[in-house]
């Protein structure tokens, strides 16, 4: 074994560290004797080698004598192995090979592509690994062939056939799992296995394995699962309850110094207690397939949300916030089945429950009930404390103010008690507005005492907004605390804390008149001065970022409501270089309407610019400030398309204006409010403000409906 590996020019060669000398020390590890040092070796594979799903040059010196590691039976843990070469032969590269060799990414591509065919060259190994006596073998054997084999008929052939010879329900799970990668890979073959897993999901199988052909289905063929999938599923889960629980480990092993081993001992203490426990995989396989068949997902997600079985139950509320996530539906029982979970003595479920409510807004008001009765029966869940770092809002009371709902303004106030107040509550009440105004003279205290120019100074930003949101009623007792931040801020937060400032006073409005002539002060610091007063206080030196001079301008608009004296300004921050000010000079002036009115050509000349974001921002100004679509909406359109967060800005001139001369507008609105899916999900990835931007969407869609003739 690993002949030739001296030979190598490791030194030459490099890894995500740098150079990668250090290579052939660890594939020689990956054959120790000791579990700790072989652990050590793989975790340092993924972590320089592969780190990240990169392919280096060392990563493609490595394939020869890791396929050399998986065909020796003499070595343990090969799964691990197995697992290294199936990622790093199986990168797609999404048509990256086609290129330019100039191109910077060339390089990267070419590594991905050569990986991929010397490990599939060797891919022939794996076919004896179906029947190792190491289990993990096994395990990790289905896909790797599945994915790298280039005979997919034998493969397919050889996973049926290893089916009925194999005793291990893991291992057969991962054999009918494979055939459904082969389907999607090789589509010839569809038919075929549509076929088998269709016999697999009706025969007198174990409850596990059907369930494990209904997900392939869903996977590859979902055209072909039954109408009545729901309560066959359903029933599954009912008899896979009654199988053995998961044993704890017989002895409490020391936390992993690897990361690898840290993710084995996570998923290993997620088995306990669970009747099979591979269940929630196969349900996520599910619920991927179903796609928009939302009624089925919320029937079954409702069936698993009221299971026995707690782990059934935390399994079932992450998934169905991957649901909301990814798809609009009718979710007010389900948000209420989330709810009753709150009142869960196993904590994780409590707190993913909370967690998954906190990311719905108003949609959470079905689980309003339960999320009271909740922070009245734990208050210890009001705060979460974190090491080396301010503590934030519990998941519970963040839910709650979210949703709007005063019963959160009492817990609020005693939050704001404490020494250290919660860093995000400032910002948890935008949905409260007016109905948390009675919490604005502890705000503004808080405010007071705190020094602006050291590290404390942070917490003002979030109280500073949480003073702007709560309505009138409070705007001009809120002012001087404001006003106090405006005029001493000082060091290196100055900008932070004045932009805040700045923010709030513009949504305090004219309750906020004492604050103009300090806003002017802004701008002449910032070299834009009134027309009726030329002097700087600052000379030619603009000491204020231009984004934030159009903001100071848009403060002055709120309050005195003064277009001649502020649209010069917003005119001379359109001309600025950096792209934010001119997007924000851009949003003030569509704040402004028509009074915006003089600067309509700057605003049609950025329509043209080469950043996108510019180019909305410009469009829906030029809209609002001249009533007129016909430069305005082609902009808008485009990027309707090619960038679905620009929808909700563009969605709203269509509410808010007469969209006649708006050409396609009526299309693209219909087809919005007929989609499934929502506008901003994304596979891999989400933000906790997805949910509530896409029901935006949909309410500026409702209204713009309601404004055609």
């Amino acid at each position: 074994m690993f002949a030739g590996i001296d030979e190598v020019e490791w030194a030459s060669l490099e890894h995500a560290y740098g150079p990668a000398d250090d290579v052939p020390e660890l594939l020689r590890q990956l054959a120790s004797g000791d579990p700790a040092e072989r652990e050590s070796a793989l975790d340092a594979m993924y972590g320089a080698v592969h780190h990240q799903g990169d392919v280096y040059d060392s990563t493609l010196a490595c394939i020869p004598f890791l396929m050399e590691l998986v065909a020796d039976p003499a070595v343990e843990d090969r799964g691990g192995i197995v697992e290294l070469l199936t990622s790093i032969g199986s990168i797609d590269l999404d048509g990256d090979d086609e290129l330019d060799p100039d191109d910077e990414e060339f390089e990267d591509a070419a590594n991905y592509a050569m990986a991929a065919s010397a490990v599939t060259a060797g891919a022939d190994v794996f076919l004896g690994l179906v029947d190792d006596p190491d289990r993990g073998v096994r395990l990790a054997a289905p896909l790797a062939l599945a994915t790298l084999h280039t005979d997919p008929v034998r493969v397919l052939r050889l996973l049926r056939a290893r089916l009925d010879a194999e005793q291990d329900p893991e291992v057969r799970l991962a054999c009918v799992e494979a055939t459904g990668r082969i389907a999607l890979r090789h589509q010839g073959l569809l038919p075929e296995v549509v076929e088998w897993l269709t016999g697999l999901s009706g025969m007198a199988y174990g409850a596990g394995l059907r369930l494990a052909a209904i997900a392939q289905l869903a996977r590859c063929a979902p055209g072909a699962l039954p109408s009545d999938v729901v309560p066959g599923v359903t029933g599954l889960l009912r008899e896979l309850r009654t199988e053995p629980v998961a044993a704890a480990p017989a002895a409490e092993r020391l936390p992993s110094p690897t990361l690898l081993g840290q993710l084995r001992q996570v998923r290993a203490a997620d088995t306990v207690g669970r009747p099979a426990p591979w269940t929630a995989d196969l349900l996520r396989t599910l619920h991927s397939g179903l796609g928009d068949r939302v009624e089925d997902r919320i029937a079954l997600l409702a069936d698993q949300l009221c299971s026995p079985d707690r782990a059934q139950r935390i399994d079932a509320v992450r998934m169905s916030s991957a649901l909301l996530r990814t798809w609009r539906g009718a979710y007010g029982e389900l948000v209420g089945l989330i709810g009753d979970q709150l009142a869960e003595p196993e904590p994780r479920l409590a707190a993913a429950a909370a967690y998954a409510l906190g990311d719905l807004f108003c949609l959470a008001e079905p689980a309003a009930d339960a999320l009271a009765r909740r922070l009245a029966a734990e208050p210890g869940s009001w705060v979460r404390e974190w090491d080396g770092g301010p503590p934030t809002l519990g998941p519970a009371v963040l839910a709650l103010a979210r949703a709007g709902d005063a019963r959160v303004v009492p817990v609020l106030a005693r939050l704001l008690e404490r020494p250290d107040v919660p860093r995000d509550l400032g910002y948890s009440l935008d949905r409260l507005g007016g109905a948390a105004a009675a919490l604005a003279p502890a705000l503004r205290e808080r405010l007071d005492a705190l020094e602006l120019d050291d590290r404390r100074s942070e917490g003002a930003v979030p109280l500073l907004h949480g003073l702007s949101v709560l309505g009138s009623g409070t705007a001009a007792a809120s002012v001087p605390a404001v006003l106090r931040v405006l005029r001493e801020a000082s060091g290196e937060r100055r900008d932070c804390l004045t932009d805040a400032a700045v923010r709030a006073l513009t949504a305090l409005g004219p309750a906020a008149h004492e604050a103009a002539p300090y806003l002017w002060g802004l701008l002449r610091e910032a070299g834009y001065e009134r027309a009726a007063d030329r002097r700087s206080a600052c000379g030619t030196v603009a000491c204020l970022p231009p984004a934030a001079a159009a903001r100071a301008a848009g403060a002055l608009w709120a309050i005195e409501g003064d277009a001649a004296a502020v649209v010069p300004v917003l005119r001379a921050v359109l001309n600025a270089p950096e792209q934010a000010a001119r997007r924000s000079a851009a949003s003030v002036l569509a704040s402004m309407g028509t009074a915006g009115a003089s600067a309509a050509p700057q605003l049609a000349r950025l329509l043209r610019s080469m950043e996108p974001w510019t180019r909305v921002r410009a469009a829906e100004a030029l809209w609002r400030v001249t009533g007129d679509p016909e430069d305005a909406w082609p902009v808008l359109r485009a990027a309707w398309e090619t960038m679905p967060r620009t929808r909700v800005p563009a969605a709203a001139c269509l509410a808010d204006m007469t969209p006649a001369g708006a050409e396609g507008a009526v299309g693209l609105v219909d087809r919005e409010l007929l989609s499934a899916r929502r506008h901003n999900a994304i596979d891999n990835g989400a933000d906790s403000h997805d949910i509530v931007e896409d029901e935006r969407l949909l309410a500026l869609c409702r209204r713009a409906v309601h404004r055609r003739p």
